[in-house]
């Protein structure tokens, strides 16, 4: 016999992100939900979330990239990894919504499985500046791990969708739709950003001084700019 009882709503709060704008709208509520399991009638217990709709993707991403541009950049930064690729990392996995929970049970931000926060020590998924913290720091961990193989971009982004065991027992990216597909969307993603990204200014040619004595014994110093 299926039953299931709402516990009770619960509001959910950003401890500690204070320091950061609201990067998306939050949902309405949050439920904790027990049902029985088919297979052996034990009770299970899940959390779900009811976001409040969006106008569009496009729309609810945007706004949100911006205002949580100066952090991704602050920790990309700390942790030496491109923020571009973070961005599009984040984009992804979740469009900027702090609270977005997978199928699998990935939470916020950058969809941390509950096992991997724990490895990066965040203690609130739902907290943006945790989240991209440990989801950066796993990152830059899947990076260094793949650093001398080929295309260790690619290596470590599917590593971050399917595992670093998976890349490594099938010494490179696994055979799974999904994971293939996920690369290629970051992948694309990042060259979107680059190519878009405003390109420094050219700096000035430096001069190189040069000096020489002509026949009478005379010395000239003459200063040439190098393209």
């Amino acid at each position: 016999m299926r039953f299931c009882f709402i516990i009770g709503w619960v509001a959910l709060s950003f401890c500690g992100a204070a320091e950061l704008p609201d990067p998306a709208a939050p949902p309405a509520r949050i439920s904790t939900v027990v049902r029985a399991d088919r297979r052996n009638g034990r009770l299970v217990r899940s959390i779900a979330v009811s976001p409040r709709p969006a106008p569009n993707a496009a729309a609810a991403g945007a706004p949100a990239a911006v205002s949580l541009d100066p952090y991704v950049r602050q920790t990309a930064e700390r942790y030496q990894v491109d923020p571009l690729l973070v961005h599009s990392v984040i984009q992804i996995e979740s469009n900027y919504n702090p609270l977005a929970i997978s199928p699998k049970g990935a939470l916020g931000l950058m969809q941390l499985m509950p096992a991997t926060a724990r490895r990066f020590a965040v203690r609130n998924s739902f907290n943006p500046a945790e989240n991209i913290d440990g989801g950066v720091r796993y990152l830059k961990y899947l990076l260094t791990l793949f650093e001398n193989q080929q295309s260790p971009e690619r290596l470590a982004l599917a590593a971050y969708n399917a595992g670093e065991g998976a890349v490594l027992r099938h010494g490179g990216i696994p055979p799974f739709r999904e994971t293939t597909a996920y690369v290629d969307q970051v992948v694309n993603q990042w060259a979107a950003k680059r190519a878009a990204a405003p390109r420094p200014a050219p700096q000035a040619a430096s001069p190189r001084i040069v000096q020489f004595f002509d026949s009478r014994g005379v010395l000239h110093i003459q200063t040439l700019y190098e393209p």
